[in-house]
């Protein structure tokens, strides 16, 4: 019996020092590197080795951005079932099911706090909610963040992370799309700042319409940032696509980005462009 060893004349059972560390490790699939949990989460949920940033949670986001003292904004809307739609499961039990995972009643969270000196409007997408995809309550959260600061004329910031339009909705969740457009772009006319910040990953209609509208466009290191994904423009172009391309570096290389910014640098880097685009 392998699992039993002796040591010190005792004998220990391996399996109970497996299960009482289970899940204090966890390895970066960037360097293969084994990473302490708590380690990592004090780092920002970023790969102290080699920089492979972690997806993180909507609320830890938030916490990593805005003074404390913030406060949530919003959560009350939940997703209705317009379509009655259903696919492997019914659309009902998909937000069901993602509501008790998440915590949350869709996949966005607004919250109004201070950035440093700055008051600002921050809206943060969770990945976790169905892919952090974009229906009428996402649409209409992101809306009203926009109502706020055009309301108090605090800078906006919107930090994506969506694998695009949520399909169950259909042409409810499209609209969202121009709905938030026109939205920013009444905030341009008042010279009210946006800040788009862009995460791994954001895709689709989010990349379509408010993630690359801001007056400010930036991403963590890494991203897979586009429309359509890299194997479908493959297989329509059928081309092969050249290496790191739609990442955030290879945005940056052919100008669709202004500036790549680690998790750890993030929120000074945001004290810092906010200071010049409020003057």
């Amino acid at each position: 019996m392998s699992w039993f060893k002796r040591e010190d004349n005792e004998i220990v059972n391996d399996s109970e020092k497996t299960v009482r560390t289970e899940g204090l490790w966890t390895r970066c699939p960037d360097c293969g590197k084994a990473l302490f949990k708590a380690e990592l989460e004090a780092n920002q949920q970023v790969c102290p080795h080699c920089g492979y940033h972690f997806r993180i949670d909507a609320r830890s986001r938030i916490d990593n951005l805005l003074e404390p003292g913030y406060e949530l904004v919003d959560l009350e809307l939940r997703s209705t079932d317009p379509l009655q739609f259903t696919d492997l499961k019914p659309y009902k039990r998909r937000l069901a099911e993602a509501q008790k995972k998440t915590g949350l009643n869709d996949a966005i969270v607004n919250a109004i706090g201070n950035l440093g000196p700055h008051p600002v409007v921050l809206s943060v997408m969770e990945y976790s909610f169905i892919g952090g995809s974009m229906g009428s309550v996402v649409g209409e959260t992101i809306a009203r963040a926009v109502d706020r600061s055009l309301a108090t004329r605090h800078p906006l910031i919107i930090v994506s992370a969506s694998g695009g339009a949520r399909m169950m909705e259909g042409i409810a969740s499209l609209m969202q799309l121009a709905k938030i457009s026109a939205g920013l772009a009444r905030m341009d006319d008042a010279k009210i700042p946006y800040i788009s910040v862009m995460t791994d990953p954001t895709t689709g209609g989010v990349t379509a319409s408010f993630a690359m509208l801001g007056d400010l466009n930036i991403a963590e290191p890494n991203a897979l940032i586009g429309f359509a994904g890299p194997r479908v423009i493959e297989q329509t172009i059928r081309q092969k696509l050249p290496p790191g391309f739609q990442r955030s570096e290879f945005l940056l290389e052919h100008g669709f980005l202004d500036a790549i910014v680690p998790r750890k640098e993030m929120k000074q880097y945001l004290i810092q462009a906010l200071s010049w685009m409020t003057v």
